[in-house]
């Protein structure tokens, strides 16, 4: 008996490390699962980080494009604002100082021409009308401003280009070739509008727009994607004309 009491004790002595090891083994099963869930859940969150990380990125990118299209838009609606402003105080001081001069002597009356009597005139050819006399080149200059201001660009663009037919050599004929460049500008017609400006450049070489001119066709040749062509504007602006409006502008257009 006492032998068998004392065989059944070192089998018992023997499972219980067993026993535990077991337990041991399956604590650290289930601290493994755990483990697991947890790396899976942090997986998930990451990819949901990322997702979240690149729509956020996308949503950036197009606020930015629209905002430099909007400061795009708003440098070129300044620009002609400021050109506007410019062209306003010259006329002003044009016109400042023709009021100042001395009032023209008024010419003498025309001549009265004799009517022929009726019997003189039979099988003569009728007489051409004369042709009607364009307005005065002051006004005529005026009305095409008034109306590019408004935004009537075609009918701004008939009425410089009879103003240029009328009066091609008056100290505001290559301000009217500039404005037809504007008025294509502003319709979105970019080619017309460079050639515009390029006949301002070619027939007004001595001009005072000549910097403005060069660089809104910089300006315009970059809208058309001749990026290259816009650089060299840009540069002959800011070398010949370093201390004008245009040149400071076409240096922040060469260092953004």
């Amino acid at each position: 008996m006492t032998a068998r009491f004392v065989l059944a004790g070192a089998l018992l002595a023997l499972a219980a490390p067993a026993w535990a090891v077991n337990k041991d083994i399956e604590r650290l099963q289930i601290q493994i699962a755990a483990l697991q869930g947890q790396i899976a859940d942090l997986q998930r969150t990451a990819e949901d980080n990322q997702r979240e990380i690149k729509h956020l990125g996308e949503t950036l990118a197009e606020q930015n494009a629209f905002l430099r299209k909007a400061l795009q838009d708003r440098r070129t609606q300044d620009d002609a604002l400021q050109t506007a402003i410019k062209e306003f105080g010259e006329r002003m001081a044009e016109l400042e100082e023709r009021l100042q001069q001395p009032a023209p002597v008024a010419a003498a009356p025309a001549p009265v021409v004799p009517v022929p009597d009726a019997g003189s005139a039979l099988g003569a050819p009728a007489a051409a009308a004369p042709a009607a006399a364009p307005p005065p080149p002051r006004e005529l200059y005026s009305q095409a401003y008034a109306d590019y201001a408004r935004g009537n660009y075609d009918l701004a663009i008939q009425e410089y280009r009879e103003y240029l037919r009328n009066y091609p050599n008056t100290d505001l004929s290559d301000n009217a070739q500039y404005w037809i460049g504007e008025c294509y500008y502003s319709k979105g017609r970019y080619n017309e509008a460079v050639a515009a400006w390029e006949d301002l450049l070619r027939d007004y070489p001595a001009s005072d727009k000549i910097p403005d001119a060069r660089y809104k066709k910089a300006v315009t040749l970059e809208r058309l994607g001749r990026r290259r062509e816009a650089l060299v504007e840009y540069r002959n602006v800011v070398e010949r004309y370093p201390n004008s409006e245009a040149g400071r502008k076409a240096r922040e257009k060469l260092n953004p």
